[in-house]
């Protein structure tokens, strides 16, 4: 352990919520190089007979527990599916970082403690740049399955994601809206103290005038805030065509809900924060017509995605959300850097992340580009009875 991170355990709690979703003993500390953790063949052949050790840190609790729990789902799910095709298995320690970034810090070091060859995560980009640099330091790879903060892939050379960032996603739906209903002029609302939320603000004010559409102003909250009354009233004093939100889910709730009392009837654009189904559920008719870009919709026709509702609905009785869908596609694409050269060490999962090129996954074909930077297809969805549905 370096100095930096002994100092660092010694004042940050420790957090001990562990999930086992493989039998199986511990990989060796280190990550296993070689050793145990390396097999014979490649691809579908490809056999390790001992589980690979897989870390993650989710919010498990906290503001995101909402994403986190989908996320646990998800991942398990992978894991199972994985142990049945057999020749390579994985053994998840999935750890709560409750939200809070420095609680990740202490997940992190944890984890590598551990002898985890990969870690998964944080769940929010906030999180992500507090604890990245600790992997970065001891040569973990790190892939991250829901950070789309501008950012994220540059701390280091062994960190990758697979969650498509708002600079791919926001043009999109920004392009699609402005088509679906004439956008001439808007409110921008953002919580200004979220790495991750600013970071969206950022591309949708450079989405916004790229499009030619003009911000009458642009209003600031915090992310614990719940009353936007007052700001919703001034939004509505513009008479915008639209009223474009970059904000996480405790939220965007009750200010979409707000508005709709407020009689603000105009369409509401949300950020990734919005991806979510608890929008609907705690929203309810003030969610409809509400519009979010997306890295994945339930409707996608793509057979992985089918593969994977079909899988989920039957293991949970419910249907997944995009967290859920970037948890299993991210465990898959660990599966397939292990296999191309059958070695699931840290070096060996880091190299194989960069082979990562059209891979069928719920996500779609995924394909890690060179700067460590996931790329596939976006989707818009507009909420239409409930339920997303992709904007036409």
């Amino acid at each position: 352990m370096s100095a930096r991170r002994a100092l660092r355990g010694t004042v940050l709690s420790a957090i001990a919520v562990t999930v086992l979703a493989a039998c199986g003993t511990t990989g060796q500390p280190g990550g296993g190089a070689g050793g145990e953790l390396s097999g014979e063949g490649t691809g579908d052949s490809c056999v390790i007979n001992s589980p690979i050790p897989v870390g993650a840190a989710l919010s498990l609790t906290g503001g995101a527990a909402s994403y986190g729990a989908s996320q646990q789902k998800g991942l398990e799910l992978a894991a199972e599916q994985l142990k049945q095709k057999g020749g390579v298995s994985y053994e998840l320690k999935i750890e709560d970082d409750a939200t809070d970034p420095r609680q990740g810090i202490t997940v992190f070091e944890q984890l590598i403690e551990q002898g985890v060859s990969v870690i998964i995560g944080p769940t929010l980009s906030n999180g992500a740049f507090q604890a990245q640099p600790i992997a970065q330091e001891e040569k973990v790879p790190v892939l991250g399955i829901s950070n789309t903060a501008d950012g994220i892939v540059e701390q280091g050379d062994y960190v990758f994601r697979d969650s498509l960032p708002e600079a791919a996603v926001i043009p999109q739906t920004v392009a699609a809206a402005k088509q679906k209903f004439g956008l001439k002029k808007v409110v921008v609302m953002y919580s200004n103290d979220d790495a991750f939320t600013e970071s969206g603000y950022k591309v949708f004010a450079s989405a916004l005038e790229q499009e030619g559409i003009e911000v009458a102003e642009t209003l600031t909250f915090a992310k614990a805030d719940t009353d936007f009354r007052a700001l919703l009233t001034q939004a509505k004093g513009h008479q915008p065509d639209a009223i474009v939100v970059s904000a996480l889910i405790e939220a965007a709730v009750p200010l979409v809900t707000q508005a709709r009392q407020l009689g603000i009837d105009s369409p509401i654009i949300g950020g990734n924060g919005f991806n979510n189904p608890v929008l609907m559920e705690q929203a309810g008719k003030a969610a409809e017509g509400v519009v979010v870009g997306a890295a994945w919709n339930s409707a996608s026709d793509n057979p992985g995605n089918a593969e994977f509702l079909a899988a989920y609905q039957q293991k949970y009785q419910a249907a997944p959300d995009q967290f859920a869908a970037q948890a299993h596609a991210g465990l898959m694409i660990i599966d397939a850097a292990v296999r191309s050269s059958c070695d699931g060490g840290r070096e060996g999962i880091k190299t194989g992340l960069g082979t990562i090129k059209d891979l069928p996954t719920a996500l779609g074909d995924v394909t890690i580009n060179a700067q460590r930077d996931v790329e596939h297809e976006a989707v818009v969805q507009i909420v239409a009875d409930g339920k997303f549905a992709v904007l036409k």
